[in-house]
C-alpha cells in the first residue's frame, strides 16, 4: 500500500493552482471539471509519478472549523520535503511568501512553516544527513 493522493483544502482552486505551481514549483497532473469545481491534482516536478496533492475545495461545513483551529494553533496541514530548508526559505521569502515559523532545528530535521495564501499553514522539512 502507498499514498496516491493527499488533500489540501483551499478557498479558491484557481488562486491555489497559481500559488502552488508558480511559487512552490509543483506541476498540474490532472485538471478535470467536476461540477463547479475540478479534480485538480499537482505533483512534484522531481517525481511526476509520485504522490499527488489534491487542491480540494473547502466548501464542506466541517472544513472551516477544522482549518480555523489548525491556523489558530499554528499547526501545518501538511509537510513537504525539500533538500535545504534554509535555501527554500530564502527562495520563497524573496517571492513574497509569508513564514509563520522561520527555519529551525527540530532534531533529526530542519523545519519552517508558511502561509499558503489559501487558508493553510504548510511546513517544509529536510532530514539531516
Amino acid at each position: 500500500m502507498r499514498v496516491y493522493v493527499t488533500s489540501v483544502f483551499v478557498d479558491d482552486q484557481d488562486k491555489a493552482e497559481k500559488f502552488y505551481t508558480e511559487v512552490l514549483g509543483f506541476k498540474v497532473k490532472h485538471s478535470i471539471p467536476v461540477g463547479e469545481y475540478r479534480w485538480l491534482t499537482l505533483v512534484s516536478t522531481e517525481d511526476e509519478n509520485g504522490t499527488e496533492v489534491l487542491l480540494e475545495p473547502s466548501d464542506h461545513p466541517a472544513v472551516g472549523p477544522y482549518r480555523a483551529a489548525l491556523m489558530a494553533d499554528g499547526i501545518p496541514v501538511t509537510s513537504f520535503a525539500v533538500d535545504d530548508v534554509q535555501a527554500e526559505f530564502e527562495r520563497l521569502s524573496a517571492l513574497g511568501v509569508k513564514f509563520t515559523q522561520e527555519p529551525m532545528d527540530a532534531g533529526m530535521v530542519d523545519i519552517a512553516t508558511f502561509d499558503d495564501t489559501c487558508g493553510n499553514l504548510i511546513q517544509i522539512s529536510s532530514y539531516k544527513g
